[in-house]
Order: C-alpha cells, then sequence, then structure tokens
C-alpha cells in the first residue's frame, strides 16, 4: 500500500498536508513547522521529505497499537495518530480535517477510518512531498 503525504500549507508554527492511499484522497494532515535540512528542533519540526516504510506496532504513549514510520533521519518515534493543533505532535503526523486554520478537527473518526485500512497490510511506505 502506498501513502502519499502532500505538504500544501507550510506555516511558521505548523503544516497542513494532503494524504492520498493509492493515488485516492484520505484526509488531511497537520504536523510541525517544515525547517531547512539539518534544522531540528525538538518537538516542533516536521520530518524530512522522503518515502519511509510503514509498520503498525503498539505504542506504550498511547497504549494501543498505531503506524510507525521507520529510518526517519534524526527522528525516533514517528508515528501517524490522531490530535488537533501542532501542540499535539512531537514531529509525528496528525490525521483529520482541516477547516479551522491551523488546525484538523474530526481526528479520531478520521484516523480510526484510516487504521481501518492499515491494520492488515503488511507492505506499507508513505512518501513525503511539498507541491
Amino acid at each position: 500500500m502506498k501513502l502519499e503525504l502532500e505538504r500544501i500549507v507550510l506555516k511558521n508554527t505548523y503544516t497542513i498536508g494532503e494524504l492520498y492511499i493509492d493515488e485516492e484522497y484520505e484526509c488531511d494532515t497537520l504536523e510541525d513547522r517544515v525547517r531547512p535540512d539539518g534544522v531540528k528542533v525538538f518537538g516542533e519540526t516536521a520530518i524530512p521529505e522522503g518515502t519511509y516504510k510503514v509498520i503498525i506496532t503498539f505504542s506504550k504513549r498511547f497504549q494501543r497499537d498505531l503506524p510507525l514510520l521507520l529510518d526517519v533521519p534524526m527522528f525516533n518515534g514517528i508515528r501517524i495518530h490522531f490530535g488537533n493543533t501542532a501542540a499535539d505532535t512531537k514531529g509525528c503526523i496528525l490525521v483529520g480535517i482541516n477547516n479551522v486554520k491551523g488546525k484538523v478537527t474530526q481526528s479520531k473518526v478520521t484516523f480510526e477510518k484510516l487504521f481501518e485500512k492499515l491494520k492488515d497490510q503488511e507492505d506499507i511506505e508513505i512518501t513525503i512531498t511539498h507541491i
């Protein structure tokens, strides 16, 4: 399964994107701010563009299975999960509907729909780009 996250709005405190599954629009995304290559502020920086393998593993923080991105340069524990603002992520990808400036709403419902599609897949990758 191929996921593609296209970052469409880059602001000083957050990044909005659109997530596609096999070229079909799935939902909107919210991440921390995109910074220049090699620059990372802990808990306030979006992961680098690129393609990453995704596996489903148990998250101690959330006490449930969540998608985990592997081999992200300078980052550990990057997951796709629910949340509404950049304060809810430490580099992770939040999913929802971007109908409020700088936020995603309906995140838990959106995440559960996405997770149903991902949970039984064995070969998942995500490509992150900026359009």
